[in-house]
């Protein structure tokens, strides 16, 4: 017995398994048995598979791949960290970094600058949204195995050297490292001469800070009524979710709290200080990309009656990440609870525990909405996931035919080349007319209706199946007349969201010729958003009735 229980021991230290997740899950779950024999099973198979499977095997990336696996099926915010990326994440959380100071993405065998920060490295340097690396100091990007956004980091004052393509001519830059600092408040103005505007983009370790300096400066300038927009805010730090809210919202009231089936992760959290100011006039603007610590602030606003809040239906993230150290710096981050409101509503809109035939999560419907009552007037307000505006407008919604464009990088490739066939020198003049939507959906269509929707998806694996089976036969021409029909489908659907497809289109073009500085100068005249925003705030009638 004790040979077997050292044998059993000796499996779990093995470092590659992250025991320490096992036996910590274990004491929660009283069924320690059932975890030390999978693990000793696993590994005696993973043992098994390096020593005598035909090839040679990649010890690291059978792991990677069983880890990956493992987490395949639970949500997608439950992940895997490794040394760098746990590294990377305190970076954000700081806001401070060493870089090119660029928001870069991976795309194929390439990296695309998608924004270069005005004045910083990239920028001095002449990179511009939409240039395409290939080379980093000699490396190719293609060949590189790792993320070779990597090899753009460095210490300040060190140098690098970058190929990159600009419309497929080959072109050549030598940056400077520098320190980056990401604002959490990256603008606030005044919008009108009473209504102070402020900008909140993530929630870091700065956010409340800023955002309390923020209105602070512009209460000065005399601001009485306040607009603040968390359009596109992914989130961030709870604590700073909590803090930002406590800025409207006084002392001792819940903001949101926290369940799951393991009790010591079921928690109130209460804001701790006087309000910096609870009587000003607020709006609050959303959008379908603003999650989390955004959906805690605009949710604690709206149950509380403290302020309108405009846009669109928010993300719905409401699933609470804890990191847990495993061994060799690296990390497993994983959701613990859930978010709710302080009427009670959940934030979360896809159930990952219970999906659908096809294996997709599950979100809730419409008709299955839960009415609640807002904290202070009563009013009645919905779950469903994520934050219900209490004034809808189109221009802020992400729809799926939206969001297919977007993750097929359609609306930034279009203002890529936008930009190199138009010059502007004015702000005010970037106006987009009919005519360039129509150009839009020419060139989306051009280009082979290059996005996937859910659906188009689903009808492929079906027929990939049937192909397999030797049905193709049978059904081959339904299945194209099929897939016409979601191409026909798709052209219409993106004229129905003219609205908030011309909205990111807008964005996307402005930043090209004026930074996301102008971006904000630009929104303030014209986002529909924000005009609607000013509109209630100097209609106190209106502004009131909304509350009560």
């Amino acid at each position: 017995m004790a040979s077997t229980f050292h044998k059993i021991k000796r499996q779990i230290l093995v470092p590659v398994l992250g025991a320490v997740f096992f036996l910590s899950l274990a004491s929660f779950k009283n069924d320690f048995f059932e975890i030390a024999k999978q693990i000793e099973i696993f590994t005696e198979m993973y043992k098994q598979l390096n020593m005598n499977y035909v090839d040679e095997t990649n010890p690291a990336q059978l792991m990677d791949n069983a880890i990956e696996g493992m987490l395949s099926d639970l949500d997608p915010y439950t992940t895997f960290w490794t040394e760098q990326e746990v590294e990377r994440a305190k970076i954000n959380s700081r806001g401070e970094f060493t870089g090119i100071g660029a928001n870069v993405s991976s795309r194929a065998d390439k990296l695309i600058i998608v924004e270069p920060w005005k004045d910083y490295p990239a920028d001095k340097a002449g990179l511009k949204a939409g240039d395409e690396i290939i080379v980093i100091d000699g490396v190719k990007v293609s060949d590189y195995d790792e993320n070779a956004g990597q090899l753009l980091e460095g210490s300040a004052d060190t140098q690098v050297e970058v190929t990159y393509l600009r419309q497929g001519k080959e072109m050549k830059a030598t940056l400077k490292r520098a320190a980056v600092e990401i604002k959490a408040v990256p603008f606030f103005e005044m919008a009108t001469p009473s209504i102070g505007y402020v900008v909140l983009s993530k929630f870091n370790e700065k956010a409340s800070r800023e955002t309390k300096e923020a209105i602070k400066q512009l209460k000065e300038q005399g601001a009485t009524k306040i607009i603040l927009d968390l359009r596109g805010n992914p989130g961030g730090l709870l604590s700073e979710a909590v803090n930002v809210s406590n800025l409207f919202i006084e002392k001792d009231k819940l903001i949101t709290s926290t369940q799951s089936s393991i009790e010591k992760f079921n928690r109130t959290y209460l804001t701790k200080r006087n309000a910096f100011d609870a009587d000003i006039p607020l709006a609050v603007l959303i959008n379908g990309r603003s999650a989390s610590a955004s959906e805690i602030v605009s949710g604690s606003v709206q149950d509380y009656d403290r302020g309108v809040v405009i846009g669109a239906r928010s993300f719905g993230k409401g699933l609470v990440q804890r990191p847990k150290e495993l061994s060799y710096g690296t990390q497993v981050k994983i959701t613990i609870s859930r978010y709710y409101t302080p009427s009670g509503r959940c934030i979360q809109a896809l159930d990952y525990w219970n999906r659908d035939a096809e294996g997709n999560a599950v979100r809730t419907k419409k008709e299955d909405y839960k009415a609640f009552k807002t904290v202070n007037s009563g009013r009645t307000v919905y779950d469903g996931g994520g934050v219900d505006p209490d004034i809808k407008l189109a221009s802020a919604a992400y729809s799926p035919i939206t969001t297919s464009l977007l993750r097929e990088n359609a609306i930034f490739d279009y203002a890529t080349q936008y930009y190199y066939a138009h010059q502007y020198d004015d702000l005010e003049k970037i106006q987009l007319t009919d005519a360039d939507f129509n150009d839009f959906i020419t060139w989306v269509e051009a280009r082979g209706f290059d996005f996937e929707t859910v659906t188009e998806s689903a009808f492929a694996k079906a027929y990939k199946t049937a192909v397999n089976e030797e049905l193709d036969d049978d059904i081959a021409t339904s299945y194209k007349g099929m897939m016409q029909a979601i191409q026909n489908t798709k052209k219409k659907d993106m004229r129905d969201k003219k609205e908030e497809l011309m909205s990111l289109l807008t964005d996307e073009i402005v930043k090209r010729y004026f930074y996301r500085e102008g971006l904000y100068n630009y929104q303030l005249k014209f986002s529909p958003e924000i005009q609607e925003a000013i509109k209630v705030l100097n209609d106190e009638t209106r502004y009131r009735k909304i509350l009560s």
